[in-house]
């Protein structure tokens, strides 16, 4: 817990390296206040262990949680509480908005942000996973709170502009799908996920400089293709039906183990994240699609399968919370299909600014946690980037903008004037 608290508050000066700018110092504060508020509960849960079980090594306290008939009330508390910090602290609805606004920081720095330092929560819970199991609250909170987090993110994270701030709602989204996991028991799985987000997004964001001009790129090029609704169902029905085929030949294999409910509905979920691969459309090509079907799901059973030989597996989930998870994913599926089919539609125009906002569920958890807690006032510009003399002593047209002609670019003619 004191180590957890350390890594997150040896990062609070790095989130105001540049400490002249209020939007940096803003969202730093409420980085701070949100991790003060998981300190005081993994605290809480110290104490409320340590009076359950009568210690503070870990590996006891575990062996003594498998002995016991039940686990006691104190341990549903203490492990509540433990989910709670790691909500806060990777960033889940409604405590997200820290995390998307330090993207005043310097790159490098949202680059361990991102890859390192918001993916301790999921360690603690792998940790504490044998008790996890135990209490069916815990697991509740974890995945609603999980499953609802990577729906929103996700559909939040297509309106953006910014790279950076899409990366940023990708972190969240990944880290609800994570703690997803760990609620349903995947232990195994969360601890991949965990390393390959990690690799992921830390070269996402040293390379951010050439995706957004990648991205621009890719955004002036004019459509190829009109995504229809048939187009959809034909991805829809082709990656469904190879991802169930891998999944019952590889079932049938003799040195596996038997696909439990859970990992069937995260196979579900993989074949709907792959179904754009499969569209019938001008930009379909056999190899990919080959590549995306089948060594995809391949892939993850294989590492699913390999990772279960190192981690225990976790108990099964309850019914209810799979069902749960399959109508998220399934219905944030229909949503971006309908964005995707009818963009102008009424509705998708009605939605899309409560979508671009994230249900505006950080405006209320910044007031409160402003009221807790004010925010610090301005500070005047200090380093070497500093003004050597007042602003009100420099002369007006040394302070006017010196701009250009107003260019206007399109796709064809963006790679030649990118120089310029």
């Amino acid at each position: 817990a004191l180590a957890w608290m350390s890594a997150s508050a040896s990062l609070q000066r790095l989130l105001v390296f540049f400490d002249d700018r209020p939007a940096a110092r803003l969202a730093a504060h409420k980085k701070l206040v949100a991790n003060r508020i998981a300190d005081l509960g993994m605290l809480a849960a110290c104490a409320l262990l340590y009076g359950a079980f009568g210690t503070l090594q870990l590996d006891t306290m575990l062996a003594r949680a498998a002995d016991a008939p039940a686990l006691p009330g104190a341990a549903q508390a203490a492990l509540l509480l433990v989910a709670l910090a790691a909500l806060l602290k990777c960033a889940q609805l409604p405590f997200h908005g820290w995390l998307i606004q330090v993207m005043e920081a310097p790159t490098p720095v949202s680059a361990l942000l991102h890859a390192g330092v918001v993916n301790l929560g999921g360690f603690v819970l792998l940790r504490f996973a044998p008790v996890v199991d135990l209490a069916v609250p815990t697991r509740t909170l974890l995945v609603v709170a999980g499953a609802s987090t990577a729906v929103l993110a996700a559909l939040v994270m297509t309106t953006r502009v910014s790279v950076k701030v899409a990366l940023a709602w990708s972190t969240c989204a990944q880290m609800g799908f994570m703690l997803l996991q760990c609620g349903l028991g995947l232990w195994e799985m969360a601890l991949l996920h965990l390393v390959a987000h990690s690799a992921y997004k830390a070269h996402a964001f040293l390379s951010a400089g050439s995706t957004v001009r990648h991205t621009q790129i890719r955004r002036l090029a004019p459509p190829t293709h009109a995504i229809g609704v048939r187009d959809i169902a034909v991805g829809v029905g082709a990656s469904v039906a190879v991802t169930i085929t891998a999944g019952l030949v590889w079932q049938a294999l003799p040195a596996t183990k038997d696909l439990t409910g859970t990992i069937w509905v995260l196979l579900g979920i993989v074949a709907l994240a792959l179904a754009p691969l499969a569209e019938p459309h001008g930009r379909f090509r056999i190899s990919r699609s080959v590549i995306g079907l089948l060594v995809v799901p391949i892939s993850y059973l294989a590492l699913h399968e390999l990772a279960g030989r190192l981690v225990p597996t976790g108990a099964a989930a309850p019914i209810g919370l799979l069902i749960f998870t399959a109508v998220a994913f399934a219905g944030l599926f229909a949503v971006q299909s309908a964005c995707r089919v009818r963009p102008d539609a009424p509705a998708v125009r009605r939605l899309r600014p409560w979508i671009y906002s994230g249900l505006f569920l950080d405006d209320a958890f910044t007031r409160i946690a402003f009221a807790v807690s004010p925010p610090p006032p301005p500070q005047p510009p200090t380093g070497p980037l500093a003004p050597r003399r007042p602003i009100a002593q420099v002369p007006a047209r040394a302070a006017e903008p010196r701009l250009g002609p107003l260019v206007t670019l399109s796709g064809s003619d963006y790679a030649r004037s990118d120089a310029s």
